[in-house]
């Protein structure tokens, strides 16, 4: 059931409303709309190829043009004819739109917070948080109870590329309760957290100390397990402190040697 049009001049024009609050709505309108035509800045629509194109953009990040309406409290018709025009009537695409329209629609940004939860996004940060934890002595087991998953799908996500973004933040808060906190003073058993600590050592995965908080989303960034890693001091550095040698450290002193 759609919902009453709130009175204003919206419904003084389109439902031929006479209330006090109507007629003064459309006074205002006119009066507003005369001046703005006396003064040269009556502007009632402006070029719609930059919304549309705006909203095509979020589209691409992977915001649905229906969210994008939702988000900016405008109409799903309105945006449905600004990007594909009306079928039925036989119509284009809508050439102009009304600023205030333009305004709500452009102020819609591509960020994480107006993704829907269970969009698919890159899965490289959600990784190496929970493993960076296992590797604290976090065990599997207990991370995904804090997640609310069951063991199964929890053990596909700490190794997915892809992860839905409801999963992603509920990975980022956990990371952030628990990076600083060692896991036996939070109650784990001793023995858990150190087979949980071998397992990440086997697999290699990084702990928290080898991330950046700037650079752990980053696809291109690479762990510093030792301060030198990447550089031709690394592999010197991963055997002084008895860390195996990381793929980044490997192509370091393969490319000084070479040079």
């Amino acid at each position: 059931m759609t919902a009453p049009r709130p009175h204003g001049n919206a419904k003084y024009h389109l439902e031929r409303c006479r209330c006090y609050t109507c007629c003064h709505a459309a006074s205002q309108y006119d009066i507003n709309r005369r001046r703005a035509i006396a003064y040269g800045r009556w502007q009632p629509f402006v070029d719609a190829e930059p919304v549309r194109q705006h909203v095509r953009a979020l589209g691409e990040f992977g915001i649905g043009w229906m969210r994008v309406a939702k988000l900016a409290g405008v109409s799903t018709g309105g945006v449905s004819k600004l990007l594909y025009g009306d079928g039925p009537r036989g119509l284009p695409p809508t050439r102009k739109v009304r600023p205030e329209t333009a305004l709500k629609l452009l102020a819609v940004e591509p960020t994480l917070d107006n993704l829907g939860d269970r969009t698919a996004v890159d899965g490289t940060g959600t990784r190496r948080r929970l493993q960076a934890l296992v590797a604290k002595g976090w065990p599997q087991a207990e991370l995904a109870r804090r997640m609310g998953m069951d063991r199964a799908n929890f053990g596909r996500t700490i190794v997915s590329d892809l992860v839905e973004v409801a999963t992603l933040k509920t990975a980022r808060r956990l990371y952030d309760d628990l990076w600083s906190v060692d896991p036996v003073d939070a109650g784990v058993p001793a023995h858990r957290a150190a087979a949980a600590q071998r397992i990440a050592a086997t697999r290699g995965w990084a702990p928290v100390g080898a991330w950046d908080d700037d650079r752990i989303d980053d696809p291109a960034a690479f762990p510093d397990w030792t301060g030198w890693c990447g550089t031709p001091r690394g592999r010197r550095a991963h055997h002084t402190q008895r860390i195996p040698v990381c793929p980044a450290c490997r192509q370091a002193a393969t490319k000084s040697a070479a040079a």
